[in-house]
């Protein structure tokens, strides 16, 4: 049936799309599928399945249409429908930043456990909110990271850096969206590479552009509206740093899925030739960065363990434990500075 006709029911559309993601070879064809309808049509899943023999009307079915070509084509069905949920939340997804995986969500995970277990072992109260706590979220992307944490310790102030400044501008939107902008500050650094000891402002840090400045300065006191939060005082020791880096090798890029290796941002995806070259960097950062107690907790590509876990056999370390996927895969490096 043509995308153009116009006499074509729910049921009829899903089971076309279906079939033709299904030719193209696209995995997940069926979700696929029912993603790209329900974003047309405006409705939820439940409602999909509830009204079968609704009339799709042709300008829908054109659109509808539309999508699964550009899926059947490679597109990942996250940037036809912009969005991706990620802890429960749903972050606004462009070419410009990874697409939210949920092997990540083991980050949060592991980072909440660690901060519980670091007040029970303090003897502090158990309901952790994150009163004072500063955080760091390196390599924020879409901020999938940042955010969750800020909704699960509204006591905390976040820190969320990223080289990218288009990237930077998609995180700030997600953070408004989730209403957290007044408690994370955003900031275009590679690394830690803008946080000195001598403080910020030091450092000249580039923050997310003027277009950006006034709503990422929300709660600053300062006169001037150019000036980054972390500017106006020494650089902060943080309780934790969280970062989910590049970590695919350049070497696997052609074993890559299509729909990553074409789509998504070569910056957010790479890690040096062999995918673990910047972990180096980022644990030597932290050791710098961390209060004693501090905690670091980064996600690992498929095989970066035996390259990245030495690095933190370290005098500086102690308590590093490795988190699986649910696929087994050892995934998340979490450990604790002395």
């Amino acid at each position: 049936m043509s995308a153009s006709e116009s006499h074509i029911d729910v049921r009829s559309a899903l089971k076309q799309g279906l079939a033709q993601l299904r030719e193209a070879h696209i995995p997940s064809f069926t979700l696929a599928a029912e993603l790209l309808l329900l974003h047309v049509l405006g409705r939820d899943r439940t409602w999909l399945y509830a009204h079968p023999e609704e009339q799709v009307s042709s300008a829908d079915a054109e659109r509808f249409f539309a999508l699964l070509a550009r899926r059947a084509a490679g597109e990942p069905t996250q940037h036809l429908t912009g969005k991706q949920e990620f802890w429960g939340l749903e972050f606004e997804v462009t070419p410009n930043v990874l697409i939210p995986r949920p092997e990540t969500e083991h980050i949060i995970e592991v980072a909440l456990d660690r901060l519980a277990v670091r007040e029970r072992r303090a003897g502090r109260k158990q309901t952790l909110a994150g009163e004072g706590l500063q955080i760091a979220d390196i390599g924020t992307g879409s901020a999938c990271i940042a955010i969750a944490l800020a909704k699960e310790l509204p006591g905390a102030t976040i820190y969320a850096t990223d080289i990218s400044s288009a990237a930077l501008a998609v995180a700030h939107r997600n953070a408004a969206r989730h209403s957290v902008s007044d408690r994370i500050r955003f900031l275009e650094y590679n690394l830690l590479d803008g946080f000195t000891a001598r403080g910020a402002a030091n450092a000249g840090p580039s923050i997310v552009g003027a277009q950006h400045a006034a709503p990422l300065l929300a709660t600053d006191s300062s006169s001037n509206p150019r000036q980054s939060l972390v500017t106006s005082h020494q650089s902060p020791l943080f309780d934790l740093i969280a970062s989910n880096p590049p970590y695919i090798g350049r070497r696997e890029a052609a074993t890559l899925m299509r729909e990553v290796r074409d789509h998504e941002p070569e910056i957010a995806l790479y890690g040096g030739e062999g995918g673990y070259e910047l972990y180096a960097d980022l644990i030597a950062q932290a050791a710098a960065h961390l209060k004693p107690g501090g905690i670091l907790v980064l996600e690992l590509g498929h095989n970066s363990l035996p390259a990245v876990q030495p690095l933190l056999d370290a005098p500086t370390w102690t308590n590093v434990a490795v988190t699986n996927d649910l696929a087994g895969i050892p995934r998340v490096l979490a450990a604790e500075r002395l």
